[in-house]
């Protein structure tokens, strides 16, 4: 029986909900069942056998709904594989080198005995919502500059481990 993998998102503007869509693309590609949902549409970790929780980045804090969630299912999630990921900085700086974890990110960590995280480019584009947004989008600041192909080699990377868990884990 395949794995089944919950990937939740806290994001305000989308970039982040789009990368655990790719980390479900690749989970399911590597024959994994994936699940992708907001946290506020996800009542219990149980019928999962791994997490992957992402947060946006906003003024160096991990997205207020990705800390919430560890909060409120930290026990559960204790007791089963996690890895967290970081999606925000607005330069190429993520795929040049390692980022470590914020703040709230790293308490998460630290609260779901997390096996890993990673800080992956952000989005900011025209439409964004926010008023730091649309001054960030005003300096010219914005893009993309997330790394599909990091993102799908640390996915990769994820699902490998996922499938070497004895059974039962």
């Amino acid at each position: 029986m395949p794995r089944s993998v919950l990937i939740t998102y806290g994001t305000k503007n989308g970039s982040t909900a789009e990368i655990a869509a790719s980390i479900a693309t690749v989970l399911r590609d590597e024959g994994l069942e994936t699940e992708v949902r907001p946290p506020s549409e996800v009542e219990d970790v149980l019928p999962y056998d791994a997490v992957v929780i992402g947060g946006a980045l906003y003024m160096g804090r991990w997205h207020r709904d990705a800390r919430r969630f560890t909060r409120q299912h930290a026990q559960a999630l204790c007791r089963r594989p996690v890895w967290l990921f970081s999606s925000g900085p607005l330069d190429p700086s993520a795929s040049e080198r390692y980022i470590p974890p914020v703040a709230g990110a790293r308490r998460a960590q630290r609260r779901t005995d997390a096996l890993g995280h990673v800080t992956f480019g952000g989005r900011l584009v025209a439409g964004a919502k926010g008023r730091m947004a649309k001054a960030i989008l005003d300096e010219g600041r914005g893009g993309d500059f997330r790394d599909l192909n990091r993102i799908a080699q640390w996915a990769g990377a994820v699902a490998a481990e996922i499938k070497a868990l004895p059974e039962g884990s």
